[in-house]
């Protein structure tokens, strides 16, 4: 959500720096999360200088092109090609230099370049107000004043204004907040709970609001009182459409907003200012004079103000006129209703809609606006009265017109404030500290909660009903405290609390978690079978042959032995992934091996891990990112973590199986061997990708493993890690 500082200080009187008050939001719960300027001007005017046409003539290949001498103060005068039909000799006017990068009002940027056009060379751009960002208009060249001095920059004479604006990252609870009236709120609050109590929020006034003699009368039937708590409306007759002034348009686009004319304009204005959203309705277009609001048959077709075509459910809310539907209610009018450059008669609508029904349309159909954005956040249903003559008296003042119809107010379900009773000594125990009673009232008070009584035991309080959020005497204290300030709670140095905890797992479940971690990580897990093929083991380690477990008996010539080695076997899942153009891999076995020493036979327990390939998915977002020794040795350090192993020795690896690795050891035990594998040994099996290989000693892990729970202080200062490897 986008505040306008400048529009913010229309409502409190402060002296603070915009990042002052960036702060103080952020203590109370709205949090900044960014400050950036607004100017005036799109392109803030830069590299634009005033100009004064010496002459103009007919471009001698084009009818419709000048040729103009412009004399921007240098020695020389630039020669500028021109297609506005009213420029002349002798106006002063804005001129893009050479270089200059402009911001028109619609569309991108571009760069003023020296160019001939129909063969006439051109040294800069004469501007219209569209061109650089001003407004709208593209009638013509922007034609200054004949005080306007030649040479200046725009920007000096023009005086462009700057604002600051802030982003406001808003809970989906803080419905209040959507406005710079919420936001002052909160900001008053805040300053008057620090002393400065001579800060208070002013409301503009609508005591000039006022309906003729007689007015008219326009029946407004409202068949859903759940759906619709509250609507109110009025008809203003005698209006002229156009554009509205700079200083509306101003305020709009500092917080994004596109203008449109001044009728909509207004309403946009008012919901930004108090959290309203209304909508106005060519009356012309409201037959019989009345306005319904129900829900329509399944499949009626209605057309947004954008032109789009929307078939509707039979639990949308709509409003109607006594012939067609004119607006899906709290989201999006409709085009044959909406607000002409012909208009002269409008209705002004300002209403309360039930959040749930507002979300389940808004969803439904897709359709996301700033006034479904309020809605479905929860609006004030006591709020609809103010906002409406604020609206009015506004377009009036701006496109003129009367008041011609009763103020129509159909309130379905009454709002009144909702009572609590917080007790002090509830409050004292939950914050832990004792705030003074004053600055309790005085915190409420500034919140707009009214206090119904107060004594040495407890304070009653009446919520606003814009606060839709409050519901117990916990949300009460929860006021209270982010406007008091959570850093003004001491916190003690020490703590004193009875500590439980689980017991360290057991060996066996260690395993279990390492294999929990891996699987995060990404890695699926192999089984395969412990009867396996001789021959690669006798091919690749020769010196090893003595030691293979071989089969007295078995049915399959190809599985002849136990494995020696779970590489081979993983190898082949790699190769039948391969073979299916799956090359992304990241795989993990726990299982045992076999080796035959001298009379006797050692059976071990072994993790190993295999990757290859990338280890993103193809993305026009990102490039692929191959794995590398890396990653590979940060998998097996994060389950060396995972087991408590703090510390070993890291050794240079030394192996038949890998083209380069690391060897880790604890004490005079091999834990952990890793790295590239082999080419020979990928060849073998016919593997495109480079493959890395860990070989983790899963018994030797257990032994070592450290799963012991101990207490440890708060470190003082912050973690320094430093990677030796």
């Amino acid at each position: 959500m986008k505040i306008s500082y400048n529009w913010l200080k229309d409502y409190i009187d402060m002296n603070l720096p915009a990042s002052e008050a960036a702060d103080l939001l952020t203590h109370v719960g709205l949090e900044v999360e960014n400050i950036s300027t607004y100017e005036t001007a799109q392109s803030k005017l830069e590299g634009l200088m005033i100009g004064k046409v010496m002459s103009a003539e007919k471009h001698p290949n084009a009818d419709k092109l000048s040729v103009t001498k412009v004399d921007v103060g240098d020695v020389t005068e630039l020669q500028i090609v021109c297609g506005a039909t009213n420029v002349r000799a002798g106006q002063k006017v804005i001129v893009a230099l050479q270089g200059t990068l402009l911001h028109p009002f619609e569309g991108k940027p571009f760069k003023i370049k020296k160019s001939k056009i129909r063969g006439v060379e051109s040294e800069g751009m004469i501007c219209a107000e569209d061109e650089i960002g001003l407004s709208s208009s593209h009638s013509g060249i922007m034609v200054l004043p004949d005080e306007a001095p030649i040479g200046m920059w725009a920007r000096d004479f023009m005086k462009v204004r700057s604002d600051d604006i802030l982003e406001i990252g808003l809970t989906p609870n803080r419905g209040d907040a959507m406005s710079h009236i919420g936001v002052a709120r909160d900001l008053i609050a805040s300053l008057r709970a620090k002393g400065n109590l001579e800060v208070k929020l002013k409301l503009p006034s609508v005591d000039e609001f006022s309906i003729e003699e007689s007015p008219a009368k326009i029946n407004v039937q409202v068949e859903d009182a759940i759906a619709c708590p509250r609507f109110s409306g009025v008809v203003i007759s005698g209006i002229t459409v156009g554009e509205s002034p700079e200083w509306l348009v101003n305020k709009l686009k500092s917080v994004g907003l596109r203008p449109i004319n001044n009728i909509v304009d207004v309403t946009n204005f008012v919901m930004l200012e108090g959290g309203q959203p209304l909508h106005a309705y060519d009356f012309d277009e409201v037959e019989g004079c009345q306005i319904v609001v129900k829900t329509m048959p399944e499949g009626t077709i209605f057309k947004t103000l954008d032109d789009k075509e929307v078939k509707l459910r039979n639990n949308d809310l709509m409003v109607c006129s006594a012939v067609k539907p004119m607006g899906i209610a709290g989201i999006y009018g409709g085009i044959s209703s909406g607000v002409k450059a012909s208009t002269t008669r409008i209705f002004l609508e300002s209403a309360c809609w039930n959040p749930k029904w507002i979300r389940r349309t808004s969803t439904r159909h897709n359709l996301k606006t700033d006034a479904a954005a309020h809605f479905e956040k929860g609006t004030d249903p006591n709020g609809t009265i103010y906002a409406l003559k604020r609206a009015a008296l506004l377009i009036q003042h701006l496109a003129g017109g009367k008041i011609s119809s009763e103020l129509v107010d159909i309130v379905g379900k009454k709002s009144d404030e909702k009572i609590i009773t917080l007790s002090w000594e509830k409050l004292n125990r939950i914050s832990g500290i004792e705030i003074p009673k004053e600055v309790v009232a005085e915190i409420l008070m500034s919140l707009s909660f009214t206090i119904i009584s107060a004594d040495e035991h407890q304070i009653v309080v009446g919520v606003p009903t814009f606060k839709t959020d409050i519901l117990r005497n916990e949300d009460v204290m929860e006021e209270i405290l982010r406007i008091y300030g959570y850093d003004q709670i001491h916190i003690p140095t020490t703590l004193r609390s009875s500590l439980s905890f689980l017991k360290g797992a057991g060996k066996e479940m260690l395993l279990d978690d390492v294999a929990g971690l891996l699987a995060s990580l990404g890695f699926r897990e192999m089984i395969n079978n412990s009867i396996t093929n001789s021959k690669y083991q006798e091919q690749f380690f020769p010196h090893s042959k003595e030691a293979i477990v071989r089969l007295l008996s078995f049915s399959n010539t190809v599985l002849d032995s136990l494995r020696a080695s779970m590489l081979f076997s993983a190898l082949e899942v790699v190769q039948y992934n391969q073979n299916r153009k799956l090359f992304d891999l990241k795989l993990f076995e726990f299982g045992k091996t076999y080796l035959r020493q001298h009379s006797s036979y050692n059976e071990t327990t072994c993790l190993t891990l295999l990757v290859s390939g990338s280890l993103n998915n193809e993305s026009w977002m990102q490039d692929q990112q191959p794995v590398d020794f890396y990653y590979l040795k940060a998998v097996v350090e994060n389950i060396l973590k995972k087991s408590g192993v703090k510390s070993y020795t890291v050794l240079p690896l030394e192996s038949d199986t890998w083209s380069q690795g690391l060897l880790y050891r604890v004490g005079k035990t091999d834990l952990v061997s890793f790295g590239k594998l082999n080419e020979t040994i990928a060849a073998t099996f016919d593997l495109k990708d480079e493959l890395y290989y860990a070989e983790i000693d899963a018994g030797a892990l257990l032994d070592v493993a450290n799963n012991n729970v101990s207490f440890t202080l708060l470190p003082k200062y912050p973690a320094v890690r430093r990677d030796l490897a």
